[in-house]
């Protein structure tokens, strides 16, 4: 047993540490980060989503999710019209900083360690979703990406395939992108009555685009516990002549449901 599961002071000790570290690090690094802003967007559009910031997950309260709105609207505004040039890394935690009361955040839902817990801040982490799904499409190099370990809620509302999102946690766990391209990059994001809105622009006309598909979609039982898993690919494609050039596989997800899945759904364990 690691020592931070014995008693919460060594949990929160090993937090600390961790964030400690990541400050050092960062200091390190800061000449790379992203920084400068434009409210001008670029003329060439990448990839536009957008998300619902209403949808019913489980038994949960439902002012957590109004309070999550409040606290996207207030994360959104740090990374909208942020530019990433030619060598520069987006950092989410960089730009978002410390979800605090003094800044105006609230209690939120969050999910750690396993369980459904509430934090301050809570809820943010459907920015990093939308940000993730648009980098995997351009050419943008993803650099640092962390995933739940558990599916906690079933689909209704779903229209992303399961386990393409980004697990956020200040500040050691990031979602960071570099621009490894010869292109400059803008993000776009911003909240609605209903939605999470994004748009990733480039200064030039990319030439490629890229498709995302979910391939091995599965519930199944192990030990008496239900898992999840399936894998997420992308296809490139040149815009300008049509022609396939590349497929990869980008996410394989394994991770334990939360909740109760029909029987029919199951397959047996490889």
């Amino acid at each position: 047993m690691r020592l931070s599961e014995i008693h919460p002071f060594f949990y929160y000790a090993r937090i600390e540490q961790k964030r400690f570290f990541r400050i050092i690090k960062n200091m390190k690094d800061r000449r790379y980060f992203a920084k400068r802003k434009s409210e001008t967007n670029f003329h060439f559009t990448c990839k536009k989503h957008q998300s619902l910031l209403r949808r019913r997950l489980g038994d949960s309260d439902p002012i957590l999710q109004e309070n999550k709105i409040v606290n996207l609207t207030l994360a959104s505004r740090q990374i909208d019209g942020i530019i990433i040039q030619p060598g520069e890394v987006f950092s989410f935690w960089k730009l978002v900083g410390k979800a605090t009361r003094k800044k105006g955040y609230i209690e939120g839902m969050q999910l750690s360690r396993g369980e459904v817990k509430t934090g301050i801040g809570g809820g943010i982490c459907q920015l990093a979703n939308l940000l993730y799904w648009m980098v995997l499409h351009t050419p943008l190099t993803v650099v640092e990406r962390h995933h739940h370990s558990f599916d906690p809620f079933p689909d209704e509302g779903r229209v992303l395939p399961f386990g393409s999102g980004a697990s956020v946690f200040y500040n050691y766990v990031d979602f960071r992108f570099k621009n490894t391209t010869e292109y400059a990059f803008q993000i776009r994001v911003w909240v609605t009555d209903r939605h999470l809105k994004g748009a990733i622009f480039s200064n030039e006309d990319v030439e490629k685009s890229f498709h995302i598909e979910e391939r091995e979609h599965q519930f199944y039982k192990k030990g008496g516990k239900t898992f999840r898993r399936n894998e997420i690919w992308r296809r490139t494609i040149n815009k300008r002549t049509g022609d396939f050039e590349k497929e990869e596989l980008l996410i394989k997800n394994n991770s334990e449901v939360k909740y109760e899945v029909m029987e029919r759904q199951l397959v047996s364990a490889k």
